[in-house]
């Protein structure tokens, strides 16, 4: 039996109740994460493990020509395209956000946002040798996709913080319109417009699925919208005199979430994210075993760093099972065996094609965290999907049946950080809305 819809909004960003698809309240997700999973997953992803995520940013876009909108230095991107007037989509688009994208200042100030910092230190690159060989030494029973591409590298995440880079217009709308209309499960009825600001026509594209599809699509909206909040959070306010001032920006903030400007649409938007944080943290708290056995290490070659990372880690894992209200994945996928598997397998390809349309992202930086924050969100979907294989772990030896590699382990934490940043975020939005009124 599920809650249905019976949250309310007091005043207009003020998410109070109960969410629907799982018996849990937004009051307690709030003061769960911000007082006692929001300190702690800071201090765990400034770790020297959980920093440094390898990716390939070179990939080529698999579904259409590349036609990123801006040259950014050191990332490997074309210039800003000419909108072709034979491409109806594109053209009228682009004549309802006219200058949106194509302005020079705009495309000059993205070269500088969205460059990749890829300093590393000497003793950074030794390292990662080191962790190389490491990790090749350990059994591997899952597929490595970037992990073994000789165009990958070692990024760290702390000097490429997620925020605002001016990555905009016809290209960014592209991929989430390829995002929502290809890969979401929803009825086929259901319109989303190109542009995701503007609400969709008539009823919520979820309402008319099954519990597993509908529990897709809101992951998806749940990740979306907090990129977004990131984005309005860490937003370039003023630069001058080699400095950038950034901070919150509530006029966008409320472009994408205020329900008198979305009709509607943006509560709907903060509901999902409140829920993709929920499935997560579910996730976290059942793989909690597959870190306490003994030989399982968080290797960077500093014995002491590895350990105090690892009791960082155990001590984030019981937090999260303490919460009282988790999701119940065992609702999913609990229909007949040979329906139940279909699905399964039907959410792995659909998520794996959303994978590839992350290398469609113009923005080198944009590019990184939708990465990360995507394969994060597929080891949540993974771990979920391995109850049984979790509980049969063997505990001096490796398992055949689970195992998860080092870029997995990174992403999980730093896309699950991203999520209660969001939520902690949200609450600094409140308030400054507050004092607005």
């Amino acid at each position: 039996v599920f809650i249905t819809e019976k949250l309310s909004i007091s005043p207009k960003y003020l998410l109070t109740g109960v969410l629907d698809d799982c018996f849990c309240d937004i009051e307690s997700i709030d003061v769960f994460n911000n007082f006692k999973i929001y300190p702690r997953i800071q201090k765990l992803t400034e770790r020297d493990y959980f920093r440094y995520y390898r990716v390939n940013l070179n990939r080529p876009c698999p579904f259409w020509a590349d036609d990123s909108h801006c040259s950014i230095k050191d990332c490997q991107v074309e210039p800003c395209p000419e909108v072709s007037s034979t491409d109806p989509q594109l053209s009228t688009l682009y004549s309802q956000v006219a200058n949106a994208n194509t302005d020079i200042v705009d495309c000059e100030q993205a070269q500088d946002l969205g460059a990749i910092n890829s300093t590393l230190s000497n003793y950074s690159k030794e390292a990662f040798e080191d962790w190389a060989r490491h990790d090749d030494a350990q059994d591997h029973f899952c597929e490595l996709d970037d992990e073994t591409s000789p165009d990958a590298d070692y990024v760290d995440l702390l000097l490429n913080p997620e925020r605002y880079t001016g990555y905009k217009g016809p290209s960014a709308w592209r991929v989430w319109n390829s995002i929502y209309e290809e890969n979401c499960f929803k009825p086929r009825s259901v319109y989303r417009p190109l542009n995701p600001l503007v609400p969709p026509r008539g009823k919520g594209c979820s309402s008319s699925l099954c519990l597993e599809k509908r529990v897709f699509y809101r992951l998806i909206s749940g990740l979306h919208s907090s990129i977004n909040i990131h984005l309005c959070a860490e937003y370039l306010l003023a630069e001058g005199w080699g400095k950038s001032l950034w901070g919150p920006n509530v006029q966008e903030f409320r472009q994408r979430f205020d329900p008198a400007e979305t009709k509607g649409e943006g509560t709907r938007r903060l509901k999902n994210l409140y829920f993709l944080y929920l499935i997560e943290l579910r996730a976290l708290s059942k793989v909690a075993p597959y870190f306490d056995r003994a030989f399982v290490n968080l290797y960077t070659g500093d014995h002491q760093e590895d350990q105090a990372s690892k009791e960082l880690l155990l001590q984030f894992f019981n937090e999260t099972k303490a919460f009282p209200m988790h999701f119940d994945e065992k609702s999913m996928f609990a229909g007949q065996k040979i329906e139940a598997k279909t699905l399964k397998e039907e959410f792995r390809l659909h998520f794996k094609n959303i994978s590839r349309i992350m290398d469609c992202v113009g923005c080198s930086k944009c590019r990184l965290w939708g990465k990360l924050q995507t394969q994060g969100l597929g080891t949540a979907l993974k771990i979920l999907f391995s109850e049984k294989e979790i509980k049969n772990l063997p505990e001096h030896s490796p398992s055949k049946g689970f195992q998860l590699t080092r870029q997995e382990i990174v992403a999980l934490l730093n896309g699950f950080g991203r999520l209660s940043t969001s939520i902690h975020q949200l609450h600094s939005f409140r308030a400054l809305l507050k004092e607005k009124r």
